[in-house]
């Protein structure tokens, strides 16, 4: 049994990714850069895209984004990702793509369910996310104590999860939490999508005192701000502030919070010294150089958490994010580029 640094949670999917989807937009009414969770009327995407679109499967689902992100730059059978997949082709798929990488993956596997799927739909740089969650949302929180699992809870430096997990899974959530805040583990989060904090911010808030690390976008950051009643929500290191100084459990270890912004600069706030924000610039690519940006915000996660477990300084986490981040805007969604580079 190798000693795994890292373990990460949440709903494992396959995304199915179209491109110039301006059409698609319209008529399902989709914001160009989004994530939402399916509704009835988004029923008849999925077949539609298939009919008519040349669909790209990729392994998706964010938190799995993130973990095959940091076990690129780590060591083989330093990562292990769990969340509940059908037994179907679609999560052979997902398998497959983790083993590339040397991502663990430690299913609870639901029999007779169908594995989730997200809708990619791009325009331009930019991604609208259409999730079904099917199996996702049925992850059993018991087998957060299953032999193997608990293996690897004891043996991790760090725990992440993605803010999306919260729709179903606030009770495993907060046995994580409290797991990490009680063994002094890391406990990091995801802030995921804006509606995570306008619907289910309730869920969010009892989450928040357990976390080390808050990782969030400009617009997802600008939601909480927004759901919170912050006065300047669009002031990133104000909301950086904010988030970093939330009540927390453990209180000898000082919160993170790290705000990204897409190209412009990546904002840190750290709650023992959260007046003196720290502005990490972005080394911006060419226009042309962009094929999509499905799936950066989890590499720059993958990035930061890999060089975070492996000992490395806060900017030197941040700039194994922007690296990360860099190379997967360069490939057809939420991937990587082979044979590796060394990041770390």
């Amino acid at each position: 049994m190798s000693s795994y640094s890292l373990f990460c949670i949440g709903n494992p999917l396959l995304d199915m990714q179209v491109t110039n989807g301006e059409q698609l937009l319209k008529q399902y009414e989709l914001k160009a850069n989004d994530a939402i969770l399916a509704e009835e009327k988004h029923a008849p995407l999925y077949e539609e895209i298939v009919k008519n679109h040349q669909v790209t499967y990729v392994a998706g689902g964010a938190s799995q984004n993130a973990a095959r992100g940091a076990a690129y730059v780590l060591p083989p059978n330093s990562v292990v990702y769990t969340g509940c997949v059908g037994d179907d082709k679609l999560a052979e798929q997902l398998k497959a793509a983790n083993k590339r990488e040397g991502l663990q993956d430690m299913y609870y596997v639901k029999k007779g369910e169908q594995t989730g799927a997200c809708a990619v739909v791009i325009t331009g740089h930019n991604r609208s996310l259409v999730t079904t969650l099917r199996a996702a949302e049925k992850f059993d929180k018991a087998h957060l104590s299953s032999p193997e699992i608990s293996a690897v809870l004891e043996s991790a430096k760090a725990y992440y999860m993605e803010g999306f997990f919260l729709t179903h899974g606030l009770e495993s959530a907060l046995e994580l939490g409290q797991k990490a805040s009680k063994d002094a583990k890391v406990f990091s989060i995801n802030l995921s999508a804006p509606f995570i904090s306008q619907f289910f911010g309730a869920q969010l808030q009892q989450i928040i005192p357990f976390t080390d690390i808050i990782i969030a976008n400009e617009s997802e950051a600008e939601a909480w701000a927004t759901a919170n009643g912050h006065p300047t929500p669009t002031d990133l290191p104000a909301v950086a502030k904010a988030l970093a100084i939330q009540p927390k459990s453990n209180a000898s270890r000082p919160r993170i919070v790290v705000l990204t912004h897409g190209a412009e600069s990546t904002v840190v706030v750290t709650s023992d010294a959260p007046d003196a924000p720290k502005i990490h610039p972005v080394h911006a690519l060419k226009y042309e150089d962009i094929i999509d940006t499905n799936g950066a915000g989890d590499a720059f996660a993958g990035g930061f958490l890999g060089a975070f477990v492996s000992g490395k300084s806060l900017d030197d986490c941040v700039e194994a994010g922007h690296k990360m981040g860099a190379m997967c805007v360069q490939m057809v969604g939420p991937q990587f580029k082979w044979p590796k580079i060394n990041i770390l």
